[in-house]
């Protein structure tokens, strides 16, 4: 459902679904029980500035009814953030793509504590384009190619790519050279199939039994010799390239993960470490190196490759 309300500061207005029933008379008394123990001034305030509208942008005030709209649009009073200290690089602009290299620890969109420090809002601001819309997304933790529509017209051109599985990409990891004890040896090049799953109240991806709906192949590139093992000396690592034939969440860390080859500075698999501030010396090995497709416009095979690379690789 399209917003009446333009983007502003590069972050989109929140919608809020009004209840069909309740003992609320009016849509101010609904958002005070929602949100009232927090900024109830500031909720008065935006009914009197007309900065709550409903459905075809119709102004709510104090005394409209709740049964009177479904939806209302409203901005949100935006916490102070912390700049995270990551920059985005633009690799190509045209009349409907922007392509980005993501920095590990900047979010694809906005979301819980990071609203201005994501690369949507942050790219909104900067280019001047409210429209900007990604399509696909990175892990906060994983950096590399981002691509995003910057022409609404035609945005579902490329939409359809990736519903379809047209897109192709392809990712590098740094992990151990060898499986962890107690895991098979692996036979390079391989193929992980498995059905996972990924609830909004649970922190991590789980691996079910079921029809597989989650696979990605795992080559390994070449070995060397790192620091830091265990004892402090050094250990073999290895450069893995990764091509996901399905996006379901965390999926490249949980396939490595369940080949006793868990990215190096991964926090949560195979083991959920506790929870801390982000370090931004140790970032997850985990890059997407590049995207290919024929483009719904010109015809023509394209591929954008990052230009990043993992500091733990050799």
């Amino acid at each position: 459902m399209q917003s009446p309300l333009p983007v502003r500061d590069g972050v989109n207005a929140t919608r809020l679904r009004l209840p069909d029933e309740g003992p609320w008379e009016t849509a101010l008394d609904y958002m005070m029980h929602r949100w009232g123990h927090i900024d109830p001034q500031g909720i008065e305030d935006r009914f009197d500035a007309g900065e709550i509208v409903g459905e075809a942008g119709i102004v709510l005030d104090r005394s409209t009814p709740m049964q009177d709209h479904t939806f209302i649009w409203y901005y949100r009073s935006l916490p102070p953030e912390t700049r995270i200290p990551v920059e985005l690089n633009i690799l190509h602009q045209d009349d409907h793509l922007l392509v980005v290299d993501k920095p590990h620890f900047l979010p694809t969109t906005p979301g819980g504590t990071y609203i201005q420090e994501s690369a949507l809002v942050r790219l909104r601001n900067q280019l001047g384009l409210p429209d900007l819309i990604p399509m696909h997304r990175l892990d906060r933790m994983t950096a590399g190619i981002l691509l995003l529509s910057t022409n609404p017209e035609t945005r579902g051109k490329y939409q359809v790519l990736f519903e379809k599985r047209q897109v192709q990409k392809e990712y590098e990891c740094v992990s151990a050279a060898e499986p962890a004890p107690g895991h098979p040896a692996v036979d390079f090049p391989v193929v992980v199939r498995n059905r996972m799953t990924k609830s909004r109240s649970y922190l991590l991806a789980e691996v079910i039994d079921g029809e597989p709906n989650a696979e990605t192949r795992i080559e390994r590139l070449h070995t060397f010799d790192a620091h830091g093992g265990p004892d402090g000396g050094p250990h073999r690592r290895a450069l893995y390239r990764l091509e996901p034939h399905s996006g379901k969440t965390h999926q490249l860390r949980v396939h490595m993960a369940s080949l006793g080859l868990g990215i190096v500075n991964d926090a949560f698999y195979p083991e959920l470490l506790d929870k801390a501030p982000d370090d931004y010396t140790k970032p997850l090995q985990l890059l997407a190196r590049g995207i290919r497709f024929v483009d719904p416009i010109s015809g023509s095979p394209v591929e954008y490759r990052s230009r990043l690379e993992l500091s733990e690789a050799r």
